[in-house]
């Protein structure tokens, strides 16, 4: 066990370095505003959207930058069958005992896939209130949001990591473009539609990986945890789920296409959403209207959008983008009198997203008669981001 924790934590023995990484500087600079925090830090999102990584590129910050004894810095993956029989408790005291660390003395611990272990919420507790400890703990089920059990109540943030936006795609891709070529923008931003912001796929561009990365979190995130009979009619539920991307999707319907009950369509959808694989927007209104309403779906990446439906529609994938960008700001999609309008914010922000095309007369209409703090209507990737970089201000 001793070896196996050692592999996990090459630090302990010498100098860390980290090859070929790619840093993304919003979500690391949310890292480090949380060092001096009490709070549990968990960071979320899909499979291989790069938590790990994320973990790790803020371990190399506390040994090189802030000199925090890389023996006090521990890092495990609990998802290791290896440690299946181990508590996290126990896991933590034998790193304790190891380095011959006291209890009054403060260790920084990284825990990956948190959710692996049965009743991580008290254990993290135990941790949290009788050892002296700073926890990032990971997880790729968006069940650590959902949790009924209030043991860490206050004591929690939650850190998402979504797919690369459009300009940390140039980023990763290299790509600068110089003024004399900002004819070449729109058409950059229609590879990054086609492609998505999946960091290894935007890198290698490899179609096996994203199909690979599907498939893992049905088999092993959905059927196998859920006890799934039939895997072949969840991916036909996930196809189904991509072509109606951007659009409000009917429980009923899908039912009726696979033969199944309207509850098993039901607990497929949230199981989608718990693993990131998808995102639902509510309608605005009132609660009875929220709640009975449809919901909108949108693919967690474009690049698995276009892998399962092909490189279409552009003006969905431009409001999937949009999505992404504004989610954070708790959006809804405004439906009245038959006539729908994209997003209104959690602060008042109402957003149509029309890519290269304009609004119907009852559309403008309806847009105008909306109140709203500020309204956006947004046709190109250039306005987007404009926009963005304002709500980030």
């Amino acid at each position: 066990m001793e070896e196996l924790l050692y592999r996990y934590n090459p630090w302990w023995e010498g100098d860390f370095v980290l090859e070929g990484v790619m840093e993304r500087p919003a979500l690391l600079k949310q890292m480090k505003q949380q060092l001096g925090s009490g709070k549990i830090v968990y960071v979320t999102g899909l499979r291989r959207i790069g938590k790990t990584t994320l973990l790790k590129i803020f371990i190399r910050h506390l040994i090189h930058n802030e000199k925090i004894d890389p023996k006090k810095i521990f890092y495990v993956s609990l998802d290791d069958y290896l440690l299946a029989k181990k508590s996290i408790i126990e896991i933590i005291d034998l790193f304790r005992y190891i380095h011959r660390i006291p209890f009054r003395e403060k260790i920084h611990l990284f825990l990956d896939e948190i959710t692996y272990k049965k009743d991580y919420e008290l254990q993290l507790k135990n941790l949290y209130d009788s050892h002296n400890v700073k926890i990032y703990a990971s997880s790729s089920s968006a069940s650590i949001l959902k949790t009924g059990k209030a043991y860490l109540t206050g004591r929690n943030l939650i850190l998402e990591m979504l797919p690369l936006d459009f300009p940390e795609y140039l980023k990763f891709k290299d790509i600068k473009i110089r003024k004399a070529d900002k004819h070449l923008f729109e058409r950059h931003f229609e590879d990054y539609l086609n492609t998505g912001g999946i960091p290894e796929y935007v890198l290698q561009g490899e179609m096996d990986y994203i199909r690979e990365l599907v498939d893992d979190v049905i088999q092993k995130d959905i059927t196998a945890v859920h006890g799934i009979k039939n895997p072949d009619i969840l991916k036909e539920f996930f196809l189904l789920l991509m072509e109606r991307s951007g659009k409000k999707v009917s429980i009923n319907k899908l039912a009726r296409i696979l033969k199944i009950s309207t509850d098993t369509a039901k607990r497929y959808l949230n199981l989608f959403e718990d693993t990131y694989l998808i995102y639902l927007l509510r309608r605005c209104g009132k609660t009875n209207e929220t709640i009975l309403s449809p919901r909108k779906v949108y693919a967690a990446d474009l690049g698995i959008r276009t892998l399962f439906t092909g490189f279409r529609d552009k003006g969905s994938l431009f409001e999937n983008y949009i999505y992404l960008k504004l989610k954070h700001l708790n959006p809804c999609y405004v439906y009245k009198n038959t006539i729908e309008i994209d997003f209104f914010t959690g602060n008042g922000i109402l957003i149509e997203a029309k890519y290269n095309s304009t609004m119907t007369s009852k559309q403008l209409e309806a847009f105008e008669d909306f109140k709203a703090k500020k309204k956006y209507v947004i046709k190109n990737v250039r306005d987007a981001e404009a926009l963005f970089r304002q709500l980030h201000a």
